[in-house]
């Protein structure tokens, strides 16, 4: 029950992985969300496992306002810190170790040079309200702080503040952010 991407996830809600923290981690909203979604990810949907992890990842998307499907590619360890609305397109790429926060939209451009959904890397922080736009890219190690609009590419390593957004350059982007 417990695969590498889920104990991963543990991990970063109640920094271990042991199967006596699996129970009662399953009343911490983002990690309930989180598990029903790598399930329904895990079994085809006309499964009777699949049908059932989909009904309950539906309930808990309504309850929560968390809207992901399951075939967005959610590398492991990922963290929503808080409930409130979060709306990722399907087609999104999200990296390893990655936080999302109230409010964040990630989201395809249906027009222009960006036409297309981004690629978030790992050990990316994303702030509340965050809006991430395009068919970009945004490196590892990054922090796009609350209310930031990114419609461009972001190296690795780097802070996005403001809308527009602007870059600047972090070695240290994530630490005391995200802890894995």
């Amino acid at each position: 029950m417990l695969n590498a991407t889920i104990k991963a996830d543990l991990l970063r809600y109640t920094g271990e992985t042991s199967s006596g923290k699996f129970l009662p981690s399953l009343l911490i909203p983002g990690f309930r969300f989180t598990f029903f979604l790598r399930k329904s990810h895990q079994f085809k949907k006309n499964s009777f496992l699949g049908f059932i992890y989909r009904i309950l990842l539906q309930l808990d998307a309504h309850f929560y306002g968390f809207q992901i499907p399951p075939s967005t590619q959610i590398g492991k360890g990922l963290y929503i810190g808080h409930w409130g609305t979060i709306v990722i397109n399907a087609k999104t790429i999200i990296g390893d170790y990655c936080n999302l926060s109230p409010g964040v939209t990630i989201g395809q451009t249906n027009r222009g040079k960006s036409k297309g959904t981004p690629t978030i890397g790992n050990k990316v922080w994303i702030g509340t309200n965050a809006v991430i736009v395009g068919n970009i890219s945004i490196g590892d190690n990054v922090m796009i702080a609350p209310n930031a609009f990114v419609n461009i590419s972001v190296p690795s390593n780097s802070l996005v503040i403001g809308n527009p957004a602007s870059i600047l350059h972090r070695e240290d982007a994530t630490d005391g952010y995200i802890d894995i």
